[in-house]
């Protein structure tokens, strides 16, 4: 299982550590993953994901997991999100006809 969040696609990154004497040393900033489960409003279903901390801040400030998949880009989303985001679709379709 790969370190990267569903939703924002965040990636561990490399660089160095830096001692007194300007050692270098190589070290790895991993994002800090954590297994959620968020409530569709629109689906009417729970979903685990796995998500940094700070994309679930984002999540709840922009008003639910409905409302951050529907603005966010296809790219950043895994295949999972992928999928839940055109189901949100058609289901708002479906409501509004």
């Amino acid at each position: 299982m790969t370190r990267r969040c569903d939703l924002t696609g965040t990636l561990p990154l490399s660089g160095q550590l830096r001692s007194h004497a300007e050692n270098k040393t190589k070290r790895k900033f991993r994002p800090n993953l954590c297994n959620v489960t968020l409530l569709s409003d629109v689906l009417g279903k729970k979903v685990r994901l796995r998500v940094t901390a700070r994309a679930l801040k984002t999540v709840e400030h922009r008003g639910g997991l409905d409302a951050f998949l529907l603005k966010a880009s296809k790219d950043d989303l895994s295949a999972e999100c992928q999928k839940l985001k055109r189901e949100i679709v058609k289901a708002q379709a479906a409501k509004a006809a």
